[in-house]
Formats: C-alpha cells, sequence, structure tokens
C-alpha cells in the first residue's frame, strides 16, 4: 500500500492543541507545517466544552495552514486513555466457496466475528488491531487476502473506551469544519514512535507527562498491554506555585518554565523576583524553595503511578522507561522519576526540524502511526468503527473462471432489460394433408397399372 500524501496529526491537550502537517514521499517524513494555540474547552486532557474546543481547533489548524501554505481537510486525532479498556479477542467465519480467495469483505467480516462483545452501554470500541489469522488450521498469517480456505480466523486486541469522550471528540472536530480520518489511542501511537524495536519486544514503560493528566503505558511484545491515567498533569504544579507564593496562575507557569527544577538536588540557591498579590513590591523566592514547591507534586504523582505499575509487575520490564510529554521538559525530572521508580530512565524528544520539544512528542506520533498502518489494519477496524479510509480489491486478473462467469452474470444483471417485441410463429406445414395427396398419386398409378395389364 503507497502511503505517500499529506498527512495532519492533531493533538488536542489539556492547555494546548497543536497540529502538525506532513509529506510522506516513499517512507521519508517531511514537516511543512506547525500549528499550536491555547487550549479552551478542555479538563484533564477530556473535552468538556464542545463549542469552546472547536473553536481552539480550528484556530490551531488556520496558524498550520498559514505556515504549510494548504487547506487543510482531512486530521488524523489522538484520544486519551481513559478508562481504556483492552481486551483480547477472536473471530472465526466459514468461507462458502473453499475455491474462492480470501478478499477485503472476508477480513472485514470475521474483525466483525471478533469484535462481538457485550459492552456496557457506556463504552464504544475504539480500535480493532488483527495479531494473526488463521487460515484452516494454518496460523501466524498477516495477510489472509489471496489464500483460499474454508475457515477463515483471526486473533487480536479489542480496545474499548467511554462513549462520552469519543463522542466529544468527534464533535468538536467536525464542529471545526474538519473531516475525522481516523481516531487512535494516544499511547498506542506513541508506543510506535518513542520506543525502538527492541523497546517494544522486551517491555518498556512509557510516561507521557500531560498537562491535565500523567499516563503511564507498557508495551510488550510490540503491543499496548496496559494503561493507567492519573488525574494530575503540570497544570497541578503550576496550582501549587500559585497558592504557595500566592501569586497568579499565568506568573506562576512562567516561573515553574524559567527557575523550576523538577529535582531539588539541582536547583541553586539564587534568588529572582515573584509578584505577589496584594503587595507592590515583589518578593524574592530562591530557585532551591520553587524547586521543593515542585517536587513535592510530582513525586506524589510518580509516587500513584508507581503503586499501580507494581501491581501489574511492569517495573521489571528489561526497557526500563521512556518519558515524554510536555512536562518532560522541566530539567531535573528524570532524576526524580529515576529516583521514585528504581528503573533506568530517558527522554524521548523529535528530532525533526521545528519540533524539537517532547510536547510535540504525541502529534508526532499520531502522523507515524496512521501511515504506517497496513491495508489489513485499516480493514479490521473499519468492521466496528467508522472510517472514511479505503482499501482497494486486490489485482482480480488472477480470478478464476467461475468468478469471473459470476462477475458476467452480475454484469448482465444490471443491464436495462430491453423491451420484447411480440412475434407470430409461422405456420407449420399440415402433415396429414401432405400424407393424403401421396395416397392419392399411387391409388393412381396402382389404378392405371391394373387397367393396362387387363
Amino acid at each position: 500500500m503507497d502511503n505517500s500524501g499529506i498527512y495532519v496529526g492533531l493533538d488536542i491537550g489539556t492547555t494546548s492543541i497543536k497540529v502538525i502537517v506532513a509529506e510522506y514521499v516513499q517512507g521519508q517524513m517531511n514537516v511543512i507545517g506547525v500549528g499550536s494555540e491555547r487550549s479552551d474547552g478542555m479538563n484533564r486532557g477530556v473535552i468538556v466544552d464542545i463549542d469552546k474546543a472547536a473553536y481552539a481547533i480550528k484556530r490551531a489548524v488556520e496558524s498550520a495552514e498559514r505556515k504549510a501554505n494548504i487547506k487543510i481537510h482531512d486530521v488524523v486525532a489522538g484520544v486519551p486513555a481513559n478508562l481504556l479498556k483492552i481486551e483480547n479477542c477472536r473471530g472465526m467465519i466459514a468461507i462458502s466457496d473453499s475455491s474462492r480467495e480470501i478478499n477485503n469483505q472476508d477480513v472485514i467480516s470475521v474483525a466483525n466475528a471478533a469484535s462481538v462483545h457485550n459492552l456496557p452501554p457506556e463504552q464504544e470500541v475504539i480500535d480493532v488491531l488483527p495479531d494473526e489469522f488463521i487460515v484452516d488450521g494454518f496460523d501466524g498469517i498477516k495477510d489472509p487476502r489471496g489464500m483460499v480456505g474454508v475457515r477463515l480466523e483471526m486473533n487480536g486486541t479489542l480496545l474499548t473506551g467511554p462513549k462520552t469522550i469519543v463522542h466529544n471528540l468527534k464533535r468538536a472536530i467536525r464542529q471545526a469544519g474538519l473531516n475525522l480520518v481516523d481516531v487512535i489511542v494516544n499511547p498506542l501511537a506513541l508506543g510506535k514512535t518513542v520506543l525502538n524495536d527492541g523497546e517494544q519486544d522486551f517491555g518498556t514503560v512509557i510516561l507521557d507527562l500531560g498537562a491535565g493528566q500523567t499516563t503511564a503505558s507498557v508495551i510488550h511484545d510490540h503491543q499496548l498491554k496496559y494503561t493507567y491515567v492519573e488525574q494530575e498533569g503540570g497544570q497541578f504544579v503550576t496550582k501549587d506555585i500559585s497558592v504557595v507564593l500566592n501569586t497568579s496562575l499565568e506568573d506562576a507557569e512562567k516561573l515553574k518554565v524559567q527557575y523550576g527544577y523538577g529535582w531539588t538536588a539541582d536547583a541553586s540557591s539564587e534568588t529572582f523576583p515573584v509578584n505577589i498579590v496584594g503587595q507592590n513590591e515583589p518578593a524574592a523566592v530562591s530557585e532551591e524553595y520553587l524547586s521543593e514547591i515542585i517536587e513535592a507534586r510530582l513525586e506524589q504523582i510518580f509516587t500513584n503511578i508507581k503503586k499501580q505499575l507494581e501491581a501489574v509487575n511492569a517495573l521489571d520490564m528489561p526497557g526500563g522507561m521512556v518519558v515524554t510529554g510536555g512536562g518532560a521538559a522541566l530539567p531535573g525530572v528524570t532524576d526524580l522519576i529515576q529516583d521514585v521508580f528504581g528503573m533506568n530512565v530517558k527522554i524521548f524528544v523529535p528530532d525533526q526540524m521545528g519540533l524539537r520539544h517532547p510536547g510535540f512528542s504525541q502529534s508526532l506520533a499520531l502522523l507515524n502511526y496512521e501511515v504506517s498502518l497496513s491495508e489489513v489494519s485499516i480493514l479490521a477496524k473499519s468492521a466496528m468503527v467508522e472510517s472514511s479510509r479505503v482499501v482497494p480489491e486486490q489485482d482480480d486478473n488472477y480470478a478464476s473462471s467461475e468468478d469471473q462467469s459470476t462477475n458476467q452474470t452480475n454484469y448482465q444483471q444490471a443491464q436495462p432489460e430491453r423491451p420484447i417485441k411480440e412475434t407470430k410463429r409461422p405456420k407449420q406445414p399440415k402433415q396429414q394433408t401432405a400424407q393424403t395427396s401421396t395416397q392419392d398419386r399411387l391409388a393412381s398409378v396402382r389404378k392405371w397399372f391394373s387397367d393396362f395389364f387387363d
């Protein structure tokens, strides 16, 4: 499948909305436009006001359009992992004609059969991930199309999430005048971008430090195995600074970015001025004191996440932990994470021009994930999830004669019926009259011979 073309990734975060426009040519990505605007109508990574969120999305898209000098219509968006459920699924269908090759519709049908679950009314299917196909007992098949058999099976993974979150996301994007091509679970996309092949295989924990929430996900054997969302993030660090130092949220955010450290040992005793509400003169605060405020909140967040990861034995993963998200840009945060979790930690920062900040990891991951999807994965997802992507049918030049005759029959049936003129059948000659005339001639001949020899 040729995935070359223009792709647009939309990352709707709590404090900012990021849009990346990239052109893929022969597997190479070229970023041609980036838009970033302040979010609105969001709370802890979830859309709570559709109208405000739609307007913020529209502003971010317009910013990317000006830089890329193109008109954006189609986007790929990420959905947070709040209350995400990961389940194994299995389906089987019978192929009616054993001489017919397995086609796109068969893949959709078996994926649909695998997706049949008794979901709670508040949950809906977000993604269907095929792991392998089995044709007549032969397993380990990645793409069964073109094969022949009488039984097709699929083993896969089913991802379901809250219907409200998915609906609000789709509604806001449509209200912004955009066509939503695909919805991707954020940790699923991150795993394909921030981890190398070995880390995905042996097992690694991804820690996404967002503003409204912090998400921990476990990738093992190239599959998303577990996710946990802590409903606190960098925004709560800013609130703590604002409350403790008695300064505005805007000033608190600036202090965190300019003077803050995630690890108090890295901070110095140098002071800086802080505007205090109700006072005319600014107060002097040291970097060390500010870092103590930051570290206290971050340590609480990481400790809660550690308890959840310990419960599923995820802290023994050979790949360690990869940290990304806007909060990963805070100096010293990796030292604190390593101290709390007791495992190897590294930060992922995109290396593309204009994206060299961990805050752009998610939007970049959405693009990389979408462009790497196989045709079979797209077909499987289309069985249960609404999508505007189209997968062409395989080449039918090798179709069997039976398929060709069937197609010909269908074509003939599709033609308009011609009016049939009523015609009279020609009258058949009367055999009885012919036989009578012959008998009369024979009788006259006999009479002549009889009279002659008398």
